[in-house]
């Protein structure tokens, strides 16, 4: 079970310290006030995220150290958004178009609103 979570971590690791480099690198060349670095990591996250996964469903090539690695790690520590993006594909390719609906407008509606409860909190203290 630790070598799982090491597993884990350092693919997490890896993706942030790549995420980092790719707003250090958008910062050099992009100053308007869209978040180009975010925007593309999220974007390339979810390629290689649906990427992973199909090749893991369809080949089998893929252990689940790797997976563990290159999905649950690297892609949660590149990206904000692949698991969210290939959790709405899925529960629609499974017809669970209400749940892809709750899931979708819920997580984004709710995160808004959970940010601007943790900047009101402070404001407050």
């Amino acid at each position: 079970m630790i070598k799982l979570f090491f597993i884990v971590g350092l693919g997490g690791a890896l993706g942030s310290f790549l995420r980092y480099c790719t707003g250090i690198l958008f910062s050099k060349w992009h100053l308007a006030a869209f978040p180009y670095s975010t925007f593309t990591v999220n974007i390339l996250g979810s390629l290689i995220i649906g990427l992973l996964f199909s090749t893991s469903e369809k080949y089998h090539w893929i252990s689940l150290n790797w997976r563990l690695f290159l999905i649950t790690g690297f892609c949660g520590g590149f990206t904000t958004f692949s698991t969210f993006a290939y959790e709405n594909i899925k529960l629609l390719q499974e017809g669970n178009t209400m749940y892809f609906i709750l899931y979708s407008v819920g997580s984004y509606a709710l995160s808004l609103l959970a940010v601007i409860a943790g900047i009101s909190i402070i404001k407050i203290f």
